[in-house]
């Protein structure tokens, strides 16, 4: 009986002693693996330092962020991933621009108008007719008075009063 305690003890001793000398995965290694995973990004870094994979870097979504932090944590041998990356922000759609034709005749009656003040150009912007320069207030109240009372209906007034 003591020969077979013995034995069990032994044998207990040489399994802990082969889990304990597990071969442990180098930071080397891990970088490597940690690398090709991450080579599906561009925009995206990664480093492993003890163990522990910092990632940096851009992504697109937060979908593809948690995917790659994901990825990083099944690698063998990696205890945790350091997030340090970012979200792109989204960027924002810009308005389809609709361009309603200007009359040319309505155009040049504005010019007439305001053809006492050098300093103020009508334009078309965006199909919108358009007042710019820099006027004084007196001149401004005048301009304005002039082309409300031609009854084109509405325009932008981008006059600088000084």
């Amino acid at each position: 009986m003591k020969k077979t305690i013995a034995m069990a003890a032994l044998a207990v001793a040489v399994s802990f002693g082969a889990i304990s000398c597990k071969k442990k995965v180098s930071d080397a290694d891990l970088q490597t693996q940690a690398t090709t995973v991450v080579t599906t990004n561009p925009n995206a870094s990664v480093e492993v330092k003890e163990g522990v994979a910092h990632l940096g870097g851009t992504f697109a979504d937060q979908q593809s962020k948690d995917a790659m932090i994901a990825k990083l944590k099944a690698i063998n041998g990696v205890k945790d991933v350091m997030d340090m990356s970012t979200v792109a922000a989204a960027t924002p759609i810009a308005p389809v621009e609709t361009s309603s034709a200007v009359d040319p005749a309505v155009q040049k009656k504005v010019q007439d108008a305001v053809k006492d003040f050098p300093s103020v150009k009508v334009e078309v912007v965006n199909g919108q007719l358009t007042l710019t320069g820099s006027v004084s207030g007196l001149q401004a109240r005048k301009i304005k008075e002039s082309v409300d009372a031609l009854k084109i209906g509405k325009y932008n007034n981008n006059l600088i009063v000084k």
